[in-house]
């Protein structure tokens, strides 16, 4: 009876006994717990709801009087939580549509409908001030040819049509959304020749066939058209006219001609209901079931004898662009920074994309400001961002880290980044180095909803298949802000948002409405509590670390992963990674040499110097710097980070190990050859920077 009480006894003072903090010292644990739960505590699903309904109440698309306000709201939001918070504004080219028309002329005649109607169900869907149907820099023009099926219109489908021998030369090719960033399919189109691109959304992706459309349910009706970009946003992201420097008012810039991201051939969105017609005009060989969507039409690939006119025409405007910046200086370390961004543009209410990402930001803020009133301030300095122009290409968030790019570099800790924000599991991308930090946080933080971690539901989903760690970061590519911070300047990046896929049916139209949200996108608001509860923590956890929660084992496993994938690729043989493979296996073992310093360190920290702490601190931020070089990846040399970047025909998606593998991909053996020998340079100065990291942690 005695054995088992003190069984029971021990057990009892190990659930209750504090976690461990990475970065803390032991005795940190208790004290920890208790201001991480209070802020905890603070976010509130009623202002959730009241930030998103207020800020999708109107159309803003970026450059309109719409976006200036929701940018002035969230800036007297974030001063009334006591944060030092302004406006800067920058410049960019963001056009607008003038005329958009698709016509079928032969072999019969009738014009697209080209507009969404409102819905009696969606009281914002009628709204004035919407921004038309249209992809921003695609190229003015009024062409008329054949049409041409292309799938999703990516590399390997045009490798199918020649294999078919269609030819898309002086043709205008329809292309079903999914697979690729839109602006990829314009890019490959007119590589092949094609005149002109028509974009639609099939069904199958995000309509009837995936589940009741809305009204009913969440998915696309059949005239919702996606807007978007189709700036060449793998190539640079930001003002098309201002590559590597910010955009402002008397700032030099390309011209549009010199402007290397803006398509030249016109490219437009149309609905499914404007695409059948087409499909239903065209003949040709009847198209691989892999590429037949959901249509109720045999899919034919033509080349016609559906003739299409499309005609395309923008107010090419330098326009504002209006970031809301707040800071809350740090007490110990100003000059070491963490960042927290969302986007506040649209392209039309946004109710999902981006306010339910902005308002987790802004109750994440309001979290911070409270516990500043109740005695805490951090040791380093939080900046939190809302960004404007993120849906033309992530423009304001690009234009900031350009302008502040030598203080970035010297000064910034980590980005993180939110964006839309619904109902689902917890996805993560972003930097290796945060992995074991991240998966702290999700220990202690509640999935929305249930009586457990949110990383106990990762383990849940991830399943017992896996024998590898509960949670991953996956590598990231583009498609939202963090961009910059990670691609460009080296920064360690996450970028976080929960959801399950439904926000398909309405991403980019006139249905993303908080009428929308409200039923569908996270009708209780307790995801958006889940997010700013996740990021209070993260921020808090982060800002007060003696050491920062860098781990290097993860990252090393990471790129051996990278490096094998890598290894694995068709025609791979034929290029020597020897000494990329030697570089990584002493990368490895410094890994695992710099962790054990970082042990020894952390159990040091009671009698650490402050000097001390700051060169360590300092030589592990700059890990992440050392994946950089200055000569960027071929052809893209604003891409300077050479372990992972969006790849150049795929865009959202990462490539990792981008400089060989897409040389490798597309048969470049030469300059497969030459990166390997970059690639070996690269691990050579990640180990040397752990290397420094390592002595610095030693003299803790």
């Amino acid at each position: 009876m005695k054995v088992l009480l003190s069984i029971w006894l021990t057990a009892a003072a190990l659930v209750a006994a504090p976690p461990s903090f990475r970065g803390y010292p032991a005795s940190a644990g208790a004290e920890r717990q208790k201001l991480e739960e209070a802020a905890r505590a603070i976010p509130d699903p009623p202002r959730i709801r009241e930030y998103i309904r207020r800020m999708s109440a109107a159309p803003h698309h970026a450059g309109s009087p719409g976006s200036k306000a929701v940018a002035e709201y969230a800036l007297g939001l974030l001063r009334g939580f006591g944060l030092d918070a302004r406006i800067e504004e920058f410049e960019a080219l963001l056009p607008t549509p003038l005329h958009r028309s698709v016509e079928l002329i032969e072999p019969k005649s009738l014009r697209a409908a080209m507009r969404e109607p409102a819905l009696a169900e969606d009281r914002s869907s009628g709204d004035p001030g919407q921004l038309d149907t249209f992809n921003s820099y695609s190229a003015d023009g009024d062409v008329t040819a054949p049409v041409v099926y292309v799938n999703y219109g990516i590399p390997a489908d045009y490798e199918e049509l020649a294999r078919m021998r269609v030819d898309v030369k002086g043709r205008i090719v329809l292309a079903r959304y999914g697979a690729s960033w839109r602006g990829t399919k314009a890019k490959v189109a007119a590589e092949q020749g094609a005149v002109g691109v028509l974009i639609y959304s099939d069904p199958r992706e995000d309509g009837y066939f995936a589940g009741d459309v809305y009204p009913k349910g969440p998915f696309r009706p059949k005239d919702g058209v996606q807007r978007g970009s189709v700036m060449d946003m793998p190539l640079y992201p930001g003002d098309p006219l201002s590559p590597g420097w910010a955009s402002e008012k008397g700032s030099k810039r390309l011209s549009r001609e010199e402007a290397p991201t803006i398509m030249n051939i016109p490219v437009a969105p149309i609905s499914y209901a404007d695409a059948l017609p087409i499909l239903e005009a065209l003949e040709g060989p009847v198209a691989p079931e892999r590429w037949r969507g959901a249509l109720p039409v045999t899919y034919h690939i033509g080349p016609g004898p559906a003739k299409v006119r499309l005609r395309v025409e923008h107010d090419w405007s330098i326009k504002p662009v209006y970031n809301v910046v707040a800071r809350i200086p740090g007490a110990q370390w100003p000059d070491q920074w963490i960042l927290y961004g969302n986007h506040h543009d649209a392209w039309v209410n946004g109710a999902a994309d981006p306010c339910s990402g902005a308002a987790a930001l802004l109750e994440t803020a309001r979290t911070a400001g409270q516990m500043l009133r109740r005695g805490w301030k951090p040791k380093r300095t939080l900046i939190f961002a809302l960004w404007d122009a993120e849906e033309y290409g992530l423009i304001g968030s690009t234009e900031w880290a350009e302008k502040y790019a030598p203080e970035l570099d010297r000064k910034a800790v980590v980005y993180f980044n939110t964006d839309m924000n619904t109902k689902g599991s917890l996805g993560a991308g972003g930097s290796a180095v945060l992995e074991e930090f991240l998966t702290e946080v999700l220990r202690d933080v509640r999935a929305p909803g249930k009586a457990k971690s949110l990383l106990q539901a990762a383990e849940e989903q991830r399943g017992k298949q896996d024998a590898g760690p509960a949670f991953r970061v996956a590598p990231a590519g583009s498609g939202s802000d963090y961009t910059a911070f990670l691609h460009h300047l080296g920064v360690s990046s996450l970028n976080l948002a929960f959801g399950d896929g439904d926000t398909a049916g309405i991403y980019h139209s006139i249905y993303d409405s908080f009428d929308w949200f409200e039923r569908f996108g996270d009708p209780d608001y307790l995801h958006g509590r889940a997010m700013a509860q996740l990021m209070a923590t993260s921020l808090l956890r982060m800002a007060d670390a003696p050491l920062l929660p860098f781990e290097f084992p993860r990252l090393a496993r990471a790129i051996q992963e990278y490096l094998t994938d890598l290894e694995k690729l068709p025609g791979a043989d034929k290029v020597d990674l020897a000494a990329a493979r030697r570089e990584l296996d002493l990368l490895a073992r410094e890994a695992k040499a710099c962790e054990q310093r970082y042990q020894q360190a952390a159990a040091r920290l009671a009698s650490a110097s402050q000097d001390a702490l700051t060169k360590a601190n300092e030589s592990l931020m700059r890990t992440e710097r050392s994946f950089l070089r200055a000569q960027g990846l071929p052809g893209r040399e604003w891409m300077k980070n050479h372990l992972y970047a969006p790849g150049a025909y795929t865009g959202y998606s990462a490539k990792t190990l981008p400089g060989v593998r897409e040389a490798v991909e597309a048969g470049r053996w030469d300059e497969a050859s030459r990166h390997a020998a970059v690639l070996a340079e690269v691990f050579r100065a990640i180990r040397r920077q752990m290397q420094e990291a390592g002595q610095a942690l030693a003299r803790i």
